[in-house]
């Protein structure tokens, strides 16, 4: 699902990063969806980083509510998925402001099938090269988050 169109207005302007953490193995998995590691969808090729508006969040880009779209549209179980509310980017396009959201699978084993059954494969971030430079910084955030004990 690679597309945008038919999803909630709450996914429109937003955009997911999926990942899979095992502090065991401490392997780090993320899913891609033919280039991007983006969810529903990559960013427009001109979209460039920005800061966080100054004023609240508005609803359209609500954290939990965005969580709960991406549950219910790619059928998950939200008690398995937890959201990252610090993680906080954002990306200017020509439809306005999109933010990008973390949400971590909390299962023992990353979910693999439940990817590959809405189009991902879940990949360590060394075989994600090739990637847009843009996406990867954020998967090293993330990184540096989990394993680095940075977040």
């Amino acid at each position: 699902m690679n597309n945008t169109m038919n999803l909630p207005d709450s996914l429109a302007h937003n955009r997911v990063i999926f990942t899979h953490f095992d502090s065991y193995s401490m392997a780090l998995l993320f899913p891609r969806w033919g280039t991007t590691l983006l969810w529903p969808a990559a960013l427009p090729e001109n979209a460039t980083p920005m800061a966080a508006p100054p004023a609240e969040v508005g609803p359209e880009h609500a954290s939990d509510a965005v969580k709960q779209a991406a549950v219910d549209a790619c059928g998950l179980n939200a008690d398995e998925v937890e959201l990252a509310p610090d993680f906080n980017h954002w990306a200017q396009t020509p439809d306005g402001p999109v933010r990008i959201h973390l949400l971590r699978f909390t299962t023992p084993d990353a979910p693999k099938a439940t990817m590959a059954a809405l189009g991902g494969e879940m990949k360590p971030m060394s075989l994600l090269r090739g990637s847009a430079m843009s996406e990867l910084a954020l998967l090293r955030e993330v990184y540096n988050r989990l394993v680095g004990g940075t977040g």
